[in-house]
């Protein structure tokens, strides 16, 4: 995405709303899939560690959205520094918030581990998706 400059001509970054359409659309499907089984079936503490472990998957990508977005148009270097240096501290980020939602608030353990991990493969499709064609796009330039 090209980047726009704001009054005093600094950069910033453009969103893309199709990328953070297709998170949106991933949310609602998951959430209409889910709703009755997790209704009908679940205890409320697996509701509440389903919903977590949406939120946190959730704001991972957006946060690796945010890393491929700034590093984009820059080196190769800076674009794997930012995107997979980004990675390992999102990780770790994530990993210290499941550990806090699971020993302070006593959440479902198995129930967020699979949300997480159901969220975020789904979630990684999206980001090699939108890399690919970031790629494209800007091989056609």
């Amino acid at each position: 995405m090209v980047k726009r400059r704001d009054v005093e001509g600094r950069k910033r970054l453009r969103i893309d709303g199709g990328f953070l359409r297709r998170v949106a659309l991933v949310i609602v499907v998951v959430g209409l899939l889910l709703a009755y089984p997790l209704a009908a079936y679940a205890s409320r503490d697996t509701i509440v560690a389903t919903v977590a472990g949406a939120m946190l998957s959730t704001v991972n990508v957006l946060l690796g959205y945010l890393a491929i977005e700034y590093s984009f148009q820059k080196s190769y270097s800076t674009f794997l520094k930012a995107v997979l240096g980004g990675m390992g501290v999102r990780m770790l980020l994530i990993l210290g918030a499941m550990i806090f939602l699971i020993l302070q608030y006593r959440v479902n353990a198995v129930a967020l581990t699979f949300s997480m991990f159901g969220f975020t493969v789904i979630y990684l499709a999206l980001e090699v998706l939108y890399i690919q064609k970031k790629v494209v796009v800007r091989n056609r330039e």
